[in-house]
């Protein structure tokens, strides 16, 4: 799969991806500050689900319609790496083949797919 990992999400958890064997730009790693909106733009043009824990992706989206090729939103009480990574593992186990395109709020305990 393609991902986009946003700054904010880190780049253990990019490296995990790659690891996995996905095609991952991470934003930490490549392009530090770069804006939200140029995230989105970049995703949508190279079909990347973006991978983040900033909730202003939401508004992006369902607020303004900003275009997308799927976002998993990580709402997580333990921020660390490995609890980060543990939740992708499990996601991508049971629903990678309904990510593109959706709108997916991960936390430690539930896989919620919103609107779109």
């Amino acid at each position: 799969m393609r991902f986009i990992v946003d700054e904010c999400t880190g780049p253990a958890v990019a490296r995990w991806l790659q690891a996995e064997g996905h095609d991952v730009y991470s934003v930490y790693e490549e392009a530090r500050g770069l804006a939200d909106v140029e995230i989105l733009h970049k995703a949508h043009q190279e079909t990347r689900i973006l991978i983040t824990n900033d909730k202003d992706f939401g508004e992006r989206i369902f607020r303004n319609g900003s275009a997308h090729r799927g976002i998993i939103l990580l709402r997580l009480q333990d921020e660390r790496a490995a609890s980060k990574i543990n939740a992708l593992r499990r996601l991508l186990a049971t629903y990678a083949e309904e990510l593109l395109n959706r709108f997916v709020v991960v936390t430690e305990t539930t896989v919620r797919f919103a609107g779109q």
